[in-house]
């Protein structure tokens, strides 16, 4: 399955371009679902080839809450808990990203399955946010695994007794269950977003600001592995106007344009939407925006983890990972056991070292030409002898 994720910064008409990318496709003969949590007025009902997946974050977040109360109904009663109706709960701050996540994994469900689409267009919130969605799948796994541990459920035939000891009662099965079963979907939404046909689309209204935020987007983007397939310039004005207010403008955004093809060259292609004067209202509307902005069949992805070895000579090895756009001064690098904290300006992500790694100590690092190399020591109390 073919997967576009489209983020912007906000305000920048993601959710239109999102909508047009998925009527493109259709148009192209391809069973497509768009999946977004706002309403494309423009957008045509369910057709032959197109199919619309609207997040409703406040149900998802009642349906979830009350079949997780009815799971732990017995530690609830024995604890003399009062039970909470749907009609009183109001969603807390993050269900809707829960929500996202959620129905990400009911179209990767239906892809496995062979029962799925050919596309998958998913709009996304707007850049920052998006980037942190998009990297909550492996965190939240790692969590689960930290939390509950599954060696321990070898161990449930020993409960009763730790309990006594504890004085506190042990974890139940259906705990564990629960969080395994909850590690596989999510398990299920990170493969998709690091399959090799998912792409990010980038959609910025050419300016300065806008410009700023790709640039920091830019490095988030490439320090968790995902590929952007393209950027779309949204609301271009039309060259050569009259106007000589209009015309600035528009010389402004063609400077823009210019330095965002020289930035983001060659891996990733600049289109333009144009400025219709308005919000598109009708179908006809929408397919001149999709003119420009139909996925291809299987962009070529990361192909998993960005990583890369290096032999940096006498034994010592680097570890590779290109963060375009990074600064060195907003770098940090913490070893924690068997993992590596990576912070880049406002981003961060754990690594789980490769077995080889796990056995060295961290030499040093260096950024250059837009590739941060760690330097790994092998430790001779862990690498075995030679004769």
């Amino acid at each position: 399955m073919r997967t576009v994720l489209v983020t912007g910064p906000g305000g920048a008409g993601r959710t239109t371009v999102a909508a047009a990318t998925a009527l493109a496709s259709a148009r192209g003969g391809r069973r497509t679902l768009l999946i977004s949590a706002d309403a494309v007025p423009a957008l045509p009902p369910d057709t032959e080839h197109l199919s619309c997946a609207r997040i409703d974050s406040a149900a998802h977040f009642r349906e979830e809450l009350l079949a997780l109360q009815d799971r732990a109904s017995g530690v609830l009663d024995l604890l003399g808990a009062n039970r909470l109706d749907g009609e009183e709960l109001t969603e807390l701050p993050g269900s809707a990203q829960l929500a996202l996540l959620h129905a990400l994994h009911g179209a990767a469900e239906g892809d496995r399955s062979g029962d799925g689409y050919e596309v998958l267009v998913v709009d996304l919130p707007p850049l920052t946010e998006a980037l942190a969605l998009l990297a909550l799948p492996g965190q939240l796994r790692r969590y689960l695994r930290r939390l509950l541990p599954r060696e321990r459920q070898a161990a449930r035939a020993l409960r009763p007794v730790l309990a006594q000891l504890a004085g506190v009662p042990m974890p139940a099965q259906w705990l564990y269950e629960a969080a395994a079963r909850k590690d596989a979907e999510l398990a299920l939404v990170e493969a998709l977003i690091e399959d090799e046909a998912t792409t990010v689309r980038l959609v910025a209204e050419p300016g300065q600001a806008a410009g700023e935020a790709l640039r920091s987007a830019r490095t988030g983007l490439a320090l968790h592995g995902l590929r952007v397939d393209s950027l779309v310039a949204s609301r271009v004005l039309p060259r050569h106007s009259a106007d000589p207010w209009f015309a600035d403008l528009a010389a402004r955004q063609e400077k823009c344009l210019d330095h965002w093809r020289q930035e983001w060259a060659p891996g990733t292609s600049v289109s333009e939407t144009a400025h219709l004067g308005r919000e598109p209202r009708t179908v006809e509307d929408l397919a001149l925006l999709a003119e420009t902005c139909a996925p291809d069949d299987r962009a070529p992805g990361h192909a998993g983890d960005p990583w890369w070895t290096e032999d940096a000579g006498d034994g010592v090895i680097a570890w590779c990972l290109p963060l375009p756009g990074a600064a060195k001064e907003d770098l940090k690098l913490v070893r924690r056991g068997d993992e590596l904290l990576l912070t880049a300006g406002p981003f961060h992500r754990i690594v789980r070292l490769e077995s080889a790694l796990r056995r060295c100590t961290v030499s040093g690092a260096a950024l250059t030409d837009g590739v941060l190399r760690v330097r790994f020591t092998p430790d001779p109390g862990l690498w075995p002898r030679t004769r």
